[in-house]
């Protein structure tokens, strides 16, 4: 068996092992992620290999359905063995004991076993028992692949040239052999839950470590991931679907930075991939992932200082009396000045329109037949969303 989790490896067969011997049944250890990490060789029927079992050792993973399925009978949050029903419209077509594998209050995984048979209290205890000690070493093996991700945030949040070269030289050491690949980070805002609630890095494709990075506006989850190439980024947007999809809130979104050839080069892809999570807030066309190199002119405007006062000429825009004024006046230059199109996408009146640009006129100032007043009008919109 190939397992994810080195050292610890063997001895999770062998508890898995255990389990099977206790039970008299097949047994498969998935993490939290349903993720395969050991299975547990069986001398029974040829029943014993139902789809789901098939899949998850021969892909190392479950269907979004069989996951769905499972998850419906509360084995995140069950402290005891949950007997699970067949079903075979999600592809579960014999019944199972999951035994929750925790540590510390916190799931780990879970001990899944081909078996609809009634055991004694006991044998339950027993297997519990062992699914306990699994627990243990699962919690042990997060312990230390934390370390990446504490040296990629010293690393992002270090201050001053001494500071920055020992984290990258920690991160250096925590990554090994992958410190010499090219990366790109992702960053997703906003964030719910803290850093224990975060995926491992194991289960995010090319994922190589995964943190919280504090901000002035809350924190965002750092994820650096492993390019084939400096060029190539589907890897990058792999990792920030499925990051968006697992330890994000609802509306969150996810920016990418041009890949890196060195560690050394990390915080500025930081820079990169913090400033196009940003526009994504603003600008929901660029998302739910923005990539540094598609902001476009946001590219320019996030390098404004996050505090920036607007600039005085929208002022009297941003006020809640004249928000109809301003988002006119936005929707008047991002098609390029054209009243049809404009009045179109407002589902408004043309007429109804040249009112509303000659009070924007009156109120700014500015003259919208005028190049340059209409560049200053809309990075100053533009600006206010970041």
């Amino acid at each position: 068996m190939r397992s994810d989790y080195g050292g610890f490896g063997g001895d999770l067969q062998e508890l898995v092992d255990e389990v099977s011997a206790l039970l008299g049944a097949p047994a498969t250890l998935e993490d939290r992620d349903f993720r395969l990490i050991a299975f547990g060789v069986h001398d029974g029927d040829d029943g014993a290999m139902d789809p789901v079992r098939t899949r998850s050792i021969l892909t190392r993973g479950s269907t979004t359905e069989v996951r769905a399925w499972f998850e419906r009978f509360g084995i995140a949050r069950a402290t005891a063995p949950v007997r699970i029903p067949a079903a075979p419209s999600a592809g579960v077509f014999r019944g199972r004991l999951c035994l929750p594998v925790r540590h510390g209050g916190v799931v780990h995984g879970y001990v899944w076993l081909l078996d609809e048979a009634e055991h004694s209290i006991t044998q339950l205890d027993a297997a519990m028992a062992v699914a306990a000690r699994i627990g243990d070493r699962l919690a042990a093996r997060a312990r230390e692949g934390a370390g990446p991700g504490r040296a990629l945030r010293e690393l992002l949040t270090a201050r001053g040239r001494a500071e920055r070269d020992a984290a990258e030289d920690a991160l250096r050491t925590a990554l090994g052999p992958d410190a010499d690949e090219p990366h790109a980070l992702v960053c997703v805002r906003p964030v719910d839950g803290g850093e224990d609630e975060l995926p491992g890095a194991r289960t995010i494709p090319s994922a190589a470590a995964l943190c919280l990075v504090p901000g002035a506006r809350g924190d965002s989850i750092a994820l650096l991931v492993r390019l084939r190439t400096v060029q190539l980024l589907a890897t990058a947007r792999s990792a920030a679907a499925r990051l968006l999809g697992e330890a994000a809130p609802e509306g969150a979104v996810a920016g990418m930075s041009d890949g890196r050839k060195s560690l050394a080069e990390l915080p500025d892809a930081w820079d990169e991939a913090v400033d196009s999570a940003r526009a994504a807030l603003a600008q929901p066309l660029l998302g739910p992932i923005a990539k540094w190199s598609g902001l476009g002119p946001y590219r320019l405007l996030t390098a404004l200082p996050a505090d920036a006062p607007p600039d005085p000429v929208i002022a009297p825009l941003l006020t809640e009396a004249h928000r109809e004024l301003a988002h006119t006046a936005e929707a008047f230059l991002d098609n390029a000045g054209q009243a049809g199109r404009t009045a179109t996408a407002l589902a408004i009146h043309r007429q109804t329109l040249y009112y509303r640009l000659s009070r924007i006129e009156q109120l700014t100032g500015l003259d919208l037949a005028d190049g340059e007043s209409r560049l200053l009008l809309h990075m100053a919109l533009k600006a206010a969303r970041l």
